[in-house]
């Protein structure tokens, strides 16, 4: 009889780890990109004042700040769910589906290291 694992070894949530820190810190690059896109763009000219008023430069520039927010947005919760995975690995609970009690694959894990459901949970949704 085979020992079904219940969680994953040190080593392996090393592993882990190791990859959560290094996409926190790239999706980290990545939002303060997004930030500097949208916030103060430290232009402080007069283009606003001129009479030749640009309405389609404005509203394509304010589609572009509000797409990049919505990034921003999404790039947040991404960080905040790897921190969370790092939490995850502190407690030992790392890599066990939240529905099925099973170890997630270590394979899916690579490629979504925040990921809380198996294959099959996913499917079930």
């Amino acid at each position: 009889m085979s020992e079904v694992k219940l969680k994953y070894s040190d080593e392996d949530l090393q592993e882990f780890k190791a990859i959560i820190d290094k996409k926190i810190a790239r999706a980290k690059e990545d939002l303060a990109l997004l930030e500097a896109s949208y916030k103060n763009d430290a232009n402080n000219g007069t283009d606003d004042t001129s009479p030749s008023f640009k309405s389609f430069d404005e509203g394509s520039d304010v589609m572009n700040k509000e797409a990049n927010v919505q990034l921003a947005i999404r790039q947040e919760k991404f960080i905040r769910d790897l921190k969370n995975a790092l939490l995850r690995i502190e407690n030992k609970t790392y890599g066990i589906c939240r529905v099925t009690g099973k170890l997630i694959q270590k394979e899916r894990l690579r490629l979504v290291p925040h990921a809380t459901l198996s294959i099959e949970a996913k499917r079930k949704q």
